[in-house]
């Protein structure tokens, strides 16, 4: 199990940040996760596992003027 924002999901072996993002499907842009409370950028997200247990924490794409 794996904690996304507060919620209980399922963990599966070889899952990364990009492939947790795909499964979410919200269609929110993210340029930070933080996982176990460290900054994952997104040109690391293809290539950063996601640990069993881990808590991860989704900081969406913001703009405006």
């Amino acid at each position: 199990m794996l904690t996304v924002d507060g919620q209980a999901r399922c963990w599966q072996e070889g899952l990364t940040v990009a492939s947790l993002l795909a499964q979410l499907d919200d269609g929110h842009l993210y340029a930070v996760v933080k996982l176990d409370g460290k900054p994952v950028s997104r040109p690391h997200f293809k290539t950063t596992p996601v640990p069993d247990g881990a808590r991860v924490t989704l900081i969406p794409m913001i703009a405006g003027g």
